[in-house]
């Protein structure tokens, strides 16, 4: 298994997550422990594989199954760079604008102990962009909302990336810009629609013990929340797929901890006040703590659709809009086509590496002989091409699972060996299997 310095914090010799679990207990939401336990068991031969063997020199590889969690991050930063690729090739072919919605420092925890006013926050955004173009510009646009709730320091601070479209579709079915975006009533009206909505998801007990921070909250932004919405230069199609891979991005990404020595950790952060790359040690229970905070609840969807974006909406607007486009010649919706999510081996093959099914000894390709899952618990063999095939994915599963004894295994190993087979196990970032 390839090393992960996130997984050694939590599972090395020193046990940091059994212990945390101990400590905190009933604290820890469910979903938090199936999340970091899913990241734990992540490409370990226990929970699956898929087998190939070289054609030439008979190497054998096994690929193990990747967990896909949402704390894992090599999972994570494989699906963001996919939904970013296909986020390109599905939205309109305009320009876009990067819109980012935040609250007030003091009303952080509010939502961390109230996580279901996050949805809400979402909607609220959205419905205030919507609102605005509709009165100003008469026209709907297309929103695509991703929720972050960590600063940079991996702290909670939940706020909103939006990508939206700057213009929209008119009532008459016809496209039409509007680039411009009031940023000082924007702000003002999206501090009144925070505030209000925690009044109102909170109970009355719960509200009169916050409602000093709310009262901060607004005597000391006086301007309003901070609502930031650059300007994108450059080609749409590497606009799109920067914003993209930045509104799915994990809480840390692995290059960000610079140590960890049993008991502390050590990482990066952009200071935001200076612009200055600075660092922070903290102790693994705190790292700890600070990080699960960001794992969503269960079936909670930090990605969400609005306006012409929206499920209901997407593929009538796309209709009118092509139609539309013929007419005046003016090509903001692609050719349709059917999108397909890549495989593991052309993920690797696009981003430069070689390609995972060559033999590097032989140069030959190899093939795919069989499949191994885990069904209630239990190893199973789910595909065997032939019987030696079967006979081989036996004797791996009874090693993996220490049926049979040390001695007695060896025996029939000897026995069945195929002489020119020689295995190696080289685990490679299976993301997608079928």
């Amino acid at each position: 298994m390839e090393r992960n310095l996130l997984r050694e914090i939590f599972f090395d010799n020193h046990q940091h997550w059994e212990a945390f679990k101990r400590k905190h207990g009933a604290k820890i939401r469910p979903i938090v422990i199936k999340e970091v336990e899913k990241f734990r068991d992540c490409g370990d031969f226990k929970n699956g594989f898929k087998l190939f063997v070289c054609e030439g020199c008979n190497d054998v590889r096994k690929v193990p199954y990747r967990c896909k969690g949402r704390f894992c991050t090599t999972c994570s930063v494989g699906e963001s760079e996919e939904w970013s690729r296909l986020l390109t090739e599905d939205v309109l072919q305009v320009n876009h604008r990067h819109v980012i919605f935040t609250i007030d420092e003091g009303l952080r925890d509010v939502f961390l102990l109230h996580r279901h006013l996050l949805k809400d926050l979402m909607d609220e955004a959205a419905k205030l962009l919507i609102d605005f173009f509709k009165k100003k510009a008469k026209v709907t646009p297309g929103i695509i909302a991703g929720l972050h709730t960590f600063g940079s320091r991996v702290n909670f601070n939940p706020h909103i990336h939006m990508l939206v479209t700057m213009g929209g579709l008119t009532k008459k079915g016809e496209w039409k810009q509007y680039d411009f975006l009031p940023f000082a009533m924007l702000r003002k009206q999206w501090q009144t629609v925070v505030l209000k909505l925690i009044r109102k998801g909170v109970t009355e007990k719960e509200k009169k013990r916050i409602q000093p921070r709310l009262q901060k909250a607004f005597t000391k932004n006086g301007e309003g929340f901070y609502v930031y919405a650059p300007k994108q230069r450059g080609k749409v199609k590497e606009q799109l797929r920067y914003i993209g891979r930045y509104i799915r991005r994990p809480a840390i990404g692995i290059n960000r901890i610079e140590a960890y020595d049993g008991q502390f950790v050590t990482f990066k952060y952009m200071d935001k006040t200076d612009g200055k790359e600075k660092t922070e040690t903290v102790s693994v229970e705190e790292f700890i703590s600070r990080l699960i905070r960001h794992i969503p609840d269960e079936q909670f969807k930090t990605i969400r659709h609005y306006g012409m974006y929206s499920r209901r909406m997407k593929n009538v607007c796309k209709k009118i809009l092509s139609a539309w486009q013929q007419e005046v010649k003016r090509w903001v919706v692609k050719v349709k086509k059917t999108l397909r999510r890549r495989t593991w081996r052309e993920r690797i093959v696009a981003s430069g590496r070689k390609d995972p099914l060559v033999c590097s000894r032989c140069e030959c390709y190899y093939e795919y002989k069989g499949e191994v899952c885990l069904e209630n618990g239990k190893l199973e063999i789910k595909v065997a091409l032939c019987p030696t095939t079967r006979a081989y994915l036996e004797r791996v599963i009874n090693d993996l699972t220490s049926i049979q004894a040390p001695q007695k295994r060896k025996e029939k190993e000897e026995k069945h060996r195929p002489q020119p087979v020689q295995e190696t196990e080289r685990q490679l970032c299976l993301f997608d299997v079928s």
